[in-house]
């Protein structure tokens, strides 16, 4: 029925404390002949996804929805801070491989989103942004001093792939379907639907849900001779390599994946934002730049199988550096869901267009009985090894913090890492101190969270929480979580430590403390030299984070020696619940001595790559 059906409009129907419509403003909240209500019938779409979960706070839009999806069995979280919301989402769509789902009041509630938005736009994170709004009859009218009212569309629609309003009651299907079509299209990515307070509680006349294969493309195969083609080179490459990119990760092609490498019988190479390990094939997965097997393997390589990777920048595009130099005789096979982007950073040989836990299968079985293991393969996995190991012994070098100086921020690293649960979700967050991670972590894990692409800090703790509660929600599983940050980033949304109390979560935060942006005090130093003002990048020394765990209701722990870090990370999942541990760390040396730093600043190559 439409929403201007001249037929009688049938009582509305209230909540417990809800006031009854009492004027032309708010009469459209009237429920429609029908069945189902508006709000019930997203839920069901969303339902239709294996979603399960549900992050934002509550207001006169969305309480309907978060009681039916509680009664439902969803996981509805609520954060202090909407933007941390639109985190929790982006992490559960990672760890599930799934969209997610994050709502905003209208006005303040959506621009508090704005920056988790931009976000999963630039790292290609499909969650649906639902954004309240006054009823279109107050929108539409011409009158100054309304409340709590902007024009959300505009605001927004350089940032998503697609906006769009439920105007209606009878558009619910369509624009639903569309935004998480869009979403998970071709390069997938934030969408966004605006839900306006005159439909919230019409019904409707519903169909039964469709799967998602029936209304759009899901698992999308590469042409036949494609395959054929990419196959053969494979098998006539001496030295291929597999370059995994983040959405490995995010689209759970895991298992699928390790097929293939067992079958190329090569190394397989991390780029910077894919950087979970997977199971079974740790020993031969190297990260590019960071590792010296990694710039071996690549040196070496005369065919690139590229998965699930924009090719960027931290790349070196595949075209520069330490690409360069066999560029002439290298074969590129790329495997890409979107079309528009094969051949853009780079030349490709055979390109594989579909989504990859369709074409990597389809890759596999076309190679048969596959490649022999060649020496190479060999070499790479015991000198992968034998660097980290070194790295670690190099450590004890530094100030284990007994003395007058903190922890080397190698050795917190190190500490921190060595002492990650083998099932555990590592969250990372930072500047200098994941620079040093990308070195010196010593820990494989099988699931990583945290943004590359757009550098945004103080993802860290609304990741943790969203990622660990979407992933027990899906799981049934309760896994522990290790958050290894800094200071700075820490302070951004540290609110967000109530949540991991509230709903008791096994997380580690382990924070590095030296009271200063110690990436850009580095910025200073190497700008202007020693001794220089360095305005804006230092604050109080006063700030103990384990006090602050404390009063927000989690456990916390100050540890000043290296050798306290690993016990006190022990102590703490024995414990269980949320714990931050403090570390001070050494400013000058996380500040100065940043290991590889020369080979991150290629990254911003700025024309030259």
């Amino acid at each position: 029925m439409s929403y201007d059906d001249p037929k009688p409009a049938q009582p509305v129907s209230l909540l417990p404390g809800q006031a009854a419509p009492t004027n032309t403003a708010t009469s459209e909240l009237k429920v429609m002949a029908g069945g189902t209500p508006v709000y019930k019938r997203i839920l069901d779409l969303f339902e239709a996804e294996g979603i399960k979960t549900l992050f934002g706070i509550p207001d006169p839009n969305f309480v309907h929805l978060c009681l039916e999806a509680e009664a439902r069995g969803w996981t509805v979280v609520s954060p202090h801070h909407e933007a941390a919301a639109g985190f929790m989402a982006e992490a559960a769509s990672r760890i599930t491989g799934k969209p997610a789902v994050c709502f905003g009041t209208l006005g303040p509630g959506l621009a508090n989103m704005m920056p988790a938005i931009q976000c999963c736009k630039v790292e290609n994170s499909p969650v649906i942004f639902i954004g309240g709004q006054r009823a279109r009859v107050t929108e539409r009218r011409v009158r100054r001093g309304r409340i709590q009212f902007v024009r959300q569309e505009p605001m927004i629609e350089d940032s998503v792939k697609y906006s769009g309003a439920i105007e209606y009651a009878e558009q619910t299907d369509e624009v639903v379907r569309e935004a998480i079509r869009v979403a998970m299209s071709g390069t997938p990515g934030p969408t966004y639907i605006e839900y306006p307070s005159h439909i919230i509680l019409e019904e409707l006349d519903v169909p039964e849900v469709l799967p998602p294969h029936r209304y759009r493309l899901t698992n999308q195969g590469a042409d036949g001779d494609r395959i054929a083609e990419a196959a053969e080179l494979i098998l006539k490459a001496k030295n291929p390599i597999l370059l995994v990119g983040h959405a490995v990760h995010t689209t759970k092609s895991g298992e699928a994946v390790k097929a293939l490498a067992l079958k190329m019988n090569c190394p397989v190479i991390q780029t910077s934002g894919g950087t979970s390990y997977i199971e079974g094939i740790e020993d031969r997965t190297f990260q590019y730049v960071f590792s010296d097997a990694s710039i071996e393997a690549v040196e070496a390589s005369d065919c690139v199988v590229a998965l699930a990777t924009e090719l960027g920048e931290p790349l070196h595009f595949g075209r520069w550096r330490h690409w360069y130099a066999g560029e002439a005789n290298r074969k590129w096979i790329y495997v890409q869901q979107d079309p528009t982007a094969i051949g853009v950073n780079r030349p490709i040989d055979v390109p594989l267009v579909g989504d990859v836990r369709a074409v990597v299968p389809q890759l596999t079985r076309a190679l048969g009985e596959g490649r022999p293991a060649g020496e190479d393969l060999a070499k790479f996995m015991r000198d992968g090894q034998a660097e980290l190991d070194e790295l670690a012994i190099e450590t004890l070098t530094k100030s284990d913090g007994t003395g007058n100086v903190p922890v080397h921020t190698s050795r917190f690293i190190v500490e921190a890492t060595k002492a990650f649960p083998k099932d555990g979700i590592m969250i990372r967050d930072g500047g200098a101190s994941v620079v040093f991670g990308w070195t010196y972590n010593q820990c494989k894990p099988n699931d990583v969270i945290w943004n590359q692409n757009y550098g945004h800090i103080g993802t860290g703790l609304p990741y943790a929480t969203g990622a660990m509660l979407a992933d027990i929600a899906e799981t049934g599983v309760t896994r522990p979580g290790m958050l290894v940050t800094s200071d700075s980033s820490f302070l951004f949304h540290i609110a967000e430590l109530e949540v991991a109390v509230r709903r008791n979560l096994p997380l580690v935060c382990v924070v590095a403390v030296d009271f200063q942006w110690g990436l850009e005090v580095g910025v200073y130093k190497r700008t202007f030299g020693p001794g220089t003002a360095e305005t804006g990048t230092h604050w109080s020394d006063k700030v103990r984070f384990d006090k602050i765990a404390e009063g927000l209701g989690a456990h916390g722990e100050f540890v000043p020696t290296a050798d306290g870090i690993g016990p006190a990370i022990a102590r703490a999942y024995a414990r269980g619940g949320p714990t931050v541990i403090h570390v001070p760390i050494d400013p000058k040396a996380n500040s100065e001595e940043m290991p590889k730093y020369d080979k991150f600043r290629t990254w911003y190559a700025e024309g030259t790559q």
